[in-house]
């Protein structure tokens, strides 16, 4: 019998974080928990899922609310929401399902979200 191979977070995160740094201003690092993330100019874009309620091998990604409401729409197989996630303009993606086309679509939405919550944030430090 052949020993079930499994893969790690990294390896899962490995085909988001190629596609990822191909945007302006993006980084991969690793958070606090050694889960690995993109930042784009030092603000969240997609990591992977570390909450219990989420599937094994799940993105979170920033998408805006009528973005998620679409995606969760059109294509329910591939992405999905639970409650913990709800609350915040994200939307889970299960790796296994997202297509290279889709990925880098969806991570494109991310970055210019990213990156305009970036320059707002980067305003209102200079007024404050």
């Amino acid at each position: 019998m052949t020993p079930k191979v499994t893969s790690k977070p990294a390896d899962s995160f490995a085909r988001v974080r190629d596609v990822g740094l191909t945007f302006p201003d993006v980084e991969a690092v690793i958070r606090y928990d050694g889960s690995p993330v993109l930042k784009a100019r030092g603000c969240f874009m997609a990591g992977l899922a570390t909450h219990e309620s989420a599937e094994p091998d799940t993105l979170v990604v920033r998408v805006g609310l009528d973005e998620r409401h679409y995606l969760l729409e059109d294509a329910p197989d591939t992405y999905y929401l639970t409650d913990y996630y709800r609350q915040y303009p994200l939307v889970l993606v299960r790796l296994t399902s997202v297509g290279s086309d889709a990925l880098r679509d969806l991570l494109a939405v991310s970055w210019r979200l990213t990156v305009a919550k970036a320059r707002k944030s980067r305003q209102t430090e200079r007024w404050v």
